[in-house]
């Protein structure tokens, strides 16, 4: 299961709204080879799904990944941050051994 926070449904409603992106779309989240502790985290929206798509849909907001990147991702929190040290998304997950200073790479 991938989890989404309130502070993250809110941000991705008003992005949705503001983008005019119908009801169609989804958040697609992956994990890519790359960034200082090896993998990085990529989200983006989508309206097309893959035939390997683990599809979630946790607190209003339709979450898909491909089943790689779920083994990385299991039981992890979609949050925003939008307080005066870093405003953004990020991924709680449970899985990383380690992250980098910058919150966008881990390893497992």
């Amino acid at each position: 299961m991938l989890f989404v926070a309130d502070s993250a449904k809110e941000r991705i409603s008003e992005i949705m709204q503001g983008q005019h992106l119908s009801d169609d779309f989804f958040v697609r989240v992956s994990v890519t080879s790359g960034g200082c502790s090896g993998l990085s985290y990529k989200m983006d929206f989508d309206n097309e799904s893959q035939p390997n798509d683990q599809i979630f849909d946790d607190n209003g907001v339709r979450v898909v990944t491909d089943l790689k990147s779920f083994l990385y991702l299991c039981n992890t929190t979609l949050e925003f941050s939008g307080g005066l040290e870093g405003q953004g998304f990020y991924f709680n997950n449970p899985n990383a051994a380690r992250t980098c200073g910058c919150g966008e790479s881990f390893a497992v």
